[in-house]
């Protein structure tokens, strides 16, 4: 297993300001979504409301809006172009409800759009589930065995985990900004409420901001346990 490896704590010190990130964002999104969860907004719509008069106003007709289950297990489907809305969004009447629903729906838009780091996120997506799921075990196998090979494509395979990682942040970034223009635009939201929105859909993109430097500290390591840099071979 990962943590008999030797070097398990190097690994662990490694990656400790990526995980200390994370752990503030997923705190920060949570207190933030609550808070906002208690403010309605001027409209009073739910969630799937927002979404498809968003949608509706952005011409956008093939994407239909359904309920999933999951705390904050919103997500845009391009496969199928669906727009999965958690319970509290889906049905919520709340300024979270309202922001969360149009970012989602901001993923819609840049698939209807064509935006270009979308497109290449959803190319790479397989190669980088295959990594995030088997790299680890072909490098500390490979590096354990003595097997360099293996570990070498367990390292290609994690750097398709990063590199997902690196264009997924311009993707969240970008469907936050189109989902607080389109809330102004089309007078779903207030200006008050953009700024609250705002505060919501930056904490949100701190977890994203989190898990990218975790991931690159966890391939700088696997580089340096393997080698590559730091002149250990």
């Amino acid at each position: 297993m990962f943590w008999l490896d030797p070097y398990f704590p190097v690994y662990l010190m490694v990656i400790a300001p990526g995980v200390l990130l994370g752990i503030y964002a997923s705190i920060k999104v949570k207190s933030t979504f609550a808070r906002a969860s208690k403010m309605p907004t001027q409209r009073n719509w739910a969630g799937k409301q927002v979404a498809q008069e968003i949608l509706n106003a952005e011409g956008i007709s093939d994407v239909s809006i359904e309920p999933t289950q999951g705390y904050l297990g919103d997500h845009y489907d391009p496969r199928h172009k669906v727009l999965r809305l958690s319970p509290d969004v889906y049905n919520g009447r709340s300024i979270a409800a309202a922001g969360v629903a149009a970012h989602e729906v901001g993923h819609a838009i840049q698939h209807a759009r064509g935006y270009a780091p979308l497109s290449l996120r959803n190319t790479i997506v397989p190669v980088a589930v295959f990594g995030s799921n088997f790299s680890w075990i072909m490098i500390i196998a490979g590096l354990g065995m003595g097997f360099m090979k293996l570990a070498l494509i367990g390292i290609a395979l994690f750097t398709m985990v990063v590199l997902f990682q690196i264009i997924n942040l311009p993707v969240e970034f970008n469907a936050s900004r189109r989902a607080r223009q389109a809330l102004v635009a089309h007078g779903l939201t207030t200006q008050v409420e953009d700024r609250e929105i705002g505060k919501v859909l930056n904490a949100a993109a701190m977890t994203y901001v989190a898990a990218t430097i975790t991931a690159i500290l966890t391939l700088i390591y696997y580089l340096w346990r393997s080698g590559l840099i730091g002149g250990r071979r």
